[in-house]
């Protein structure tokens, strides 16, 4: 049965597929206690990090579940936080055991014809699929991160994420158009983000950071290119395979227009470059300026010319 907390409002039974940063960053954001919060994931089946996410889980007060089936028994409002190229198979595995009329909010980063997919699965065993963009990184503003979400339930789902409190705009069309937004904002943005990494490296690389770096300051001086790149640096030696997988979305979205995505490519080498350089023992935490970030970066990604 579900419960009225003390507020008045409704309690609801959640899950999480996929108990990341994304997941575990809205779930942060809740009122402890308000709902009752399930999460699984499948690292939770890899002894090298089952303790991690059930500490994860732990300190937000989420249930961690051994079993994707443990986790949606009764859930009423599911949300698929897993890796872009994984969000179909998440989709597959949890129609078997998805609650009738449901709400299934799949937050992946994944092209439209991706999305529509998944929702014929989900709609096919009666539960509700809701294409749900997330437009800023989900740190700082955790549950408040920004959401634009489409399709045929988005207008009922809007005001059950609105209570919990999330941040949810409705966009009027079908699956896909809230991550038809998404992605091609990401040819932008991701695509800025590669291309400042390729400056940047090769100016260090060449010995002439003093004059690149000031030079474009001067004719763009809203952008420091040397601040946003430290930055970028940071986010793709963590977050690297995971944003390499969105971008690979992207290419297929704009394939699917029928256009050519060599910019998306491009920006798929260089997240998953920088994310190598971090596995092969790259630390920025403690560099200082852009020349050690570089330092770092360098040795695992240069190659020998010719």
């Amino acid at each position: 049965m579900v419960a009225q907390t003390t507020t008045g409002i409704r309690a609801l039974q959640i899950a999480f597929i996929g108990f990341g940063e994304a997941g575990s960053a809205i779930a942060s954001g809740w009122e402890p206690d308000r709902h009752s919060v399930a999460a699984y994931d499948i690292k939770t089946e890899a002894q090298a990090t089952v303790v991690d996410i059930r500490a994860r889980c732990a300190e937000h007060g989420v249930i961690c579940c051994a079993t994707l089936a443990e986790a949606l028994a009764g859930a009423e409002l599911v949300f698929s936080t897993v890796t872009a190229d994984q969000a179909v198979v998440a989709a597959t595995q949890a129609a078997a055991h998805l609650p009738r009329d449901a709400f299934f909010c799949d937050l992946n980063s994944c092209a439209p014809s991706s999305k529509r997919r998944a929702e014929a699965i989900i709609a096919g065993v009666g539960a509700r699929y809701v294409d749900v963009a997330v437009m800023a990184p989900v740190w700082p503003k955790r549950n408040m991160v920004p959401l634009l979400i489409s399709g045929p339930h988005a207008a009922a789902a809007c005001p059950v994420l609105t209570s919990l409190p999330m941040a949810p705009r409705v966009v009027t069309g079908a699956v896909g158009r809230a991550s038809a937004i998404k992605m091609i904002r990401s040819v932008m943005v991701k695509g800025l983000e590669a291309l400042t990494a390729e400056c940047v490296l090769a100016a260090v690389a060449a010995g002439v950071e003093d004059e690149v770096l000031p030079s474009l300051l001067h004719g763009h001086p809203h952008m420091d290119v040397a601040a946003a790149a430290a930055y970028n640096f940071e986010r793709s030696m963590a977050h690297g395979e995971r944003r390499a997988a969105e971008m690979e979305e992207v290419a297929k979205t704009l394939a699917d227009l029928g256009l050519p995505s060599g910019m998306s490519a491009a920006t798929v080498h260089w997240q998953r470059a920088i994310a190598a350089a971090a596995r092969a023992g790259a630390d920025v935490e403690n560099a200082d300026g852009i020349q050690e970030i570089a330092a770092q970066l360098l040795p695992s990604i240069r190659r020998p010319p010719g």
